[in-house]
């Protein structure tokens, strides 16, 4: 097979990917790998996508980038549905772009099925718009719990890697396993080397820890302004967004605006639903073993990277 021009590169451009679970520190140690490589941040969380979205995502404020660019951050409008076949195509041209000018892309996030489709190569299953109706309809009639609880019966991987929010992806998901009597994951390709020989580095932290750091993250979330920041999107079109809408702290902010429920509640149901999310990462994460696992707590952070990256 011949070589494609990205992969004759000077191996100095080989991409580094920070990966792992909300709140574990992945962000700073991407700025400091930047830093150090003169490379350039490509993110890989789905909702930090969003333009506006920027309290409840945790996404770095401008001043906080370190003059770092930064690709894949504020790409779509709340009203837009994010894809991962979207996402793929985008950042896929980013990395290359950024190869070609013999820099170093840093690509840090925790999307599961980002990470795959840009690191596996992952090719999607046709869409069948009948079947796919069928779903939507199911989902519009009984609601997300209920169509989530069916796709728990057809696929149970697939149900655990998916939130119970997520509609959307729910149904895409019964919609693949019913056109090819699979599950859902069997699409996915195998774990094996990763496109452009990319080092996977992973972050993690104990897990009282990181739940104390979740804690008071969402905290921070709502006495810094969340509110403010879903009322002002809500003139974008956020209530009527399939995918920004339904994102964890942000579902929770809609429901005290249309006065559902009390901020202590949205805090404790946005708490719940990120501790949720943080095992179902682990849990697809875990299962990598091309990952190069640290402690996000460790003093030494950044050059026990280093040193990782250095092993290939």
């Amino acid at each position: 097979m011949a070589e494609k021009p990205e992969d004759v590169l000077d191996p100095a451009t080989t991409p580094v990917a920070v990966i792992g679970p909300t709140a574990t520190g992945k962000s700073d140690l991407a700025l400091d790998l930047a830093e150090e490589f003169g490379g350039e941040i490509v993110n890989i969380d789905a909702m930090q996508q969003y333009r506006g979205m920027d309290i409840g995502t945790a996404k770095l404020p401008d001043a906080d980038r370190r003059g770092i660019p930064h690709h894949q951050l504020d790409v779509l409008e709340v009203t837009d549905i994010a894809t991962v076949a979207r996402y793929q195509a985008a950042a896929v041209a980013d990395v290359e772009d950024i190869r070609s000018r013999g820099r170093r892309p840093i690509i840090v996030g925790g999307s599961m099925m980002y990470v795959q489709s840009l690191l596996d190569e992952w090719a999607f299953p046709a869409t069948d718009p009948v079947v796919r109706a069928k779903w939507e309809a199911v989902l519009a009639r009984d609601g997300v719990e209920e169509i989530h609880r069916v796709l728990g019966l057809a696929d149970p991987e697939a149900a655990a890697s998916i939130l119970p929010t997520d509609g959307r992806r729910i149904v895409r998901a019964l919609e693949v396993v019913e056109l090819t009597g699979k599950p859902f994951a069997a699409s996915a390709p195998k774990i094996g080397e990763p496109r452009w020989g990319t080092v996977v580095v992973g972050v993690d932290r104990d897990t009282a820890e990181l739940d104390e750091r979740i804690d008071t993250r969402t905290r921070s979330m709502f006495d810094t302004g969340l509110l403010d920041e879903v009322e002002g999107l809500l003139g974008l079109g956020l209530r009527e967004g399939v995918t920004a809408s339904r994102a964890i702290g942000y579902a929770q902010a809609l429901g005290v605006l249309a006065g559902e429920y009390d901020i202590e509640h949205a805090r404790e149901r946005t708490f719940i639903g990120t501790r949720r999310y943080v095992r179902r990462q682990r849990s697809w994460f875990r299962r990598d073993d091309r990952v190069r696992w640290l402690d996000g707590a460790s003093p030494t952070l950044a050059s026990d990277a280093l040193s990782a990256i250095e092993l290939g």
